[in-house]
Parts: structure tokens; C-alpha cells; sequence
């Protein structure tokens, strides 16, 4: 076993490298990361990180008994205007301060894990993928081998995912939308419906349908599909668990979130000023049972009470 001060951090770091032409997402931006002039993301080579933290507030088998390490990525390559995670994913904000060295990531990393947590999430990676290639590589020549979450928005290229083959253990993916007006208006991506279908099925023939969870009731391997309905969009709500079902497996899970709540951004949006009526919601559970789906997860209606992080906080869900 390798100790933190003794890793080839020349040898790791040799995957940034790419970003000196970025096309690792979507946005094929082709903009040199090392330099002042940045891509969409508006993030540059180095590893902008939020928080490291003990997470207990994701799915049962991703949480589990006692938490998750997530690491939480800054900016994003979608700007979805009612993101829960604002403070930390707006490309307009100035996020020099979450620039973390790797000896440091994995230190706090290392803490996480020794109180009993065998399980990593990275949150918002898809314009981060060389940073997570490196820390789970680290990890690994340091002897330690968590469960790896990679927990996307959805909005990924397959070739890149293809690199994260065998390095990734469960993709937790969103589903957002199939209209790409809606995709359009509200994530400033109408090209999201394709490509995240295509990554999808992507996730689909490296994991397959099945869950493979352990003794503790944590996830080890597989697919966790999540899809927050949002007020007054019900039909794509019901279009994207169709396409789920008739295009990759109705034996999936599904995590159903009627967690939505407004943020400060969606004044110019009438149906997203409210929180999800619970018709709405029902409507699309029902759908989901009428589909065949009978793996995943449903919420209560007071979701949105408990799912409101603060970044400004050393811990950001500490009073979830």
C-alpha cells in the first residue's frame, strides 16, 4: 500500500491533458482549460470542488445506514434555471475559492471512509471526467477500492462514459426531459433528449438492468435512473418513463422525486413558482406502474421540505 506523499502526482495528473481541447461533454466546446479563455462550464483544468461531505440524503441503497462521501462538483454543463444546488452550479459565479489540491481531496476523501463508509459519489462530473478518472485512479494505487457513484445530470457523451468503464460501479443518472423544447427553455440544451438516451443505453450495456446490492444494503453494481417531475410538465414526465421502458428496460430502477421547490431563478416561469400538486405527481406514478416498473422509489409530498442544501455551510445538508 502506497501513503499519500509517495503517489507519482506527475504520472496521475497526466489525464488533465485533455482538457486542453475540451470535448469531453456535449457542449464540444474545444476551448483550451489551461487558459483564460474557458468553455460554457466556465471551469477551468483545476479540480473545483464544492464540498466533500458525508451525504445521508440519496436513495436508500446509495446512502444506505450511514452515508455516502460525495464529492460535489462546481459549475455545470447544463444551467437548469430550478437546480436545487445553485449556489455551486452557476457558471456565472466565481468559484476560485473550491480550487482543491489532489493530495488534499484525498485526505478528506480517506476521513470519510475510515468512520465506515465504503462508497464514493461524484455529483455534476460530466465536465470534470480527467479529475474523476484521477481520484478514483489515486485511490486505487493507495489500496483503497470504494463503490463508485457517478452521479450525473444526464447530459454525457458515450465515448466519454466509455472511459469510465470498469471504474465506475453505479451510474446515478437524471432523466430530465424528452420535449427539447422543454430542454431548451429550462437547461439551455435542446440536444439533451438525444444525448442522454444515447448515454442511457450507454450505462445499460456496461451495467444491464440488475442491482447487485450487499449484506448493509448498499449498492455494488448497476443503474439507478432518476426523474424529478416538475409542475405543469406532467406529459414529458410520462414520455420520458415511456422511452425508459420501450427503449432500454422496464426492469430498471426508478427514483421519482416530487422533490421540486422554487429557487430564486424560476420568477419567469408561472408553473415552476409552486411545488408539484400531488395529482400531478400520482399521475405519473401511475404511469410508471402502468409501464411495468416495480424497482425503484416513490416520495411523499413533503419532499420539498427536506431537500434544500446550503453550500455556504461547511456541511451543506446538515439540517436535512
Amino acid at each position: 500500500m502506497t501513503d499519500i506523499e509517495s503517489l507519482d502526482y506527475e504520472q496521475l495528473l497526466k489525464p488533465l491533458e485533455e482538457l486542453e481541447n475540451c470535448a469531453i461533454c456535449p457542449r464540444n466546446c474545444n476551448v483550451n482549460r489551461f487558459s483564460e479563455k474557458l468553455g460554457y462550464c466556465n471551469a477551468n483544468a483545476s479540480f473545483r470542488i464544492s464540498s466533500i461531505c458525508n451525504h445521508r440524503g440519496e436513495e436508500p441503497v446509495i446512502s444506505g445506514s450511514k452515508g455516502i462521501c460525495n464529492i460535489f462538483f462546481t459549475n455545470c454543463n447544463l444551467q437548469c434555471i430550478f437546480c436545487q444546488n445553485y449556489q455551486i452550479s452557476s457558471n456565472k459565479r466565481n468559484h476560485s475559492r473550491c480550487k482543491m489540491q489532489l493530495r488534499e481531496i484525498l485526505r478528506e476523501i480517506i476521513n470519510i471512509l475510515n468512520i465506515g463508509i465504503n462508497i464514493v459519489g461524484f455529483v455534476s462530473p460530466s465536465h470534470f471526467i480527467p479529475q474523476v478518472r484521477i481520484i478514483i485512479n489515486a485511490l486505487h494505487e493507495l489500496g483503497i477500492h470504494p463503490t463508485i457513484v457517478y452521479n450525473t445530470n444526464g447530459y454525457d457523451k458515450v465515448e466519454t462514459l466509455r472511459e469510465l468503464e470498469g471504474l465506475v460501479d453505479v451510474y446515478l443518472p437524471d432523466f430530465k426531459y424528452m420535449d427539447p423544447v422543454i430542454s431548451k427553455k429550462f437547461s439551455g440544451a435542446g440536444d439533451y433528449p438525444e444525448f442522454a438516451l444515447e448515454a442511457f443505453k450507454e450505462m445499460y450495456r456496461q451495467k444491464g438492468s440488475t442491482l447487485v446490492v450487499d449484506n448493509e444494503g448498499y449498492a455494488m453494481t448497476g443503474i439507478v435512473i432518476r426523474h424529478l417531475v416538475l409542475p405543469g410538465n406532467i406529459d414529458d414526465s410520462i414520455k420520458v418513463l415511456e422511452v425508459i421502458a420501450n427503449q432500454i428496460s422496464n426492469k430498471l430502477h426508478i427514483s421519482l422525486m416530487s422533490q421540486y421547490h422554487p429557487n430564486p431563478y424560476v420568477i419567469e416561469h408561472p408553473d415552476l413558482q409552486r411545488t408539484l400538486k400531488p395529482t400531478e405527481y400520482y399521475a405519473v406514478v401511475k404511469a410508471m406502474a402502468d409501464l411495468g416498473f416495480t424497482r425503484g422509489w416513490v416520495q411523499n409530498m413533503d419532499s420539498p421540505l427536506h431537500y434544500k442544501p446550503d453550500f455556504i455551510k461547511d456541511h451543506p445538508f446538515e439540517s436535512m
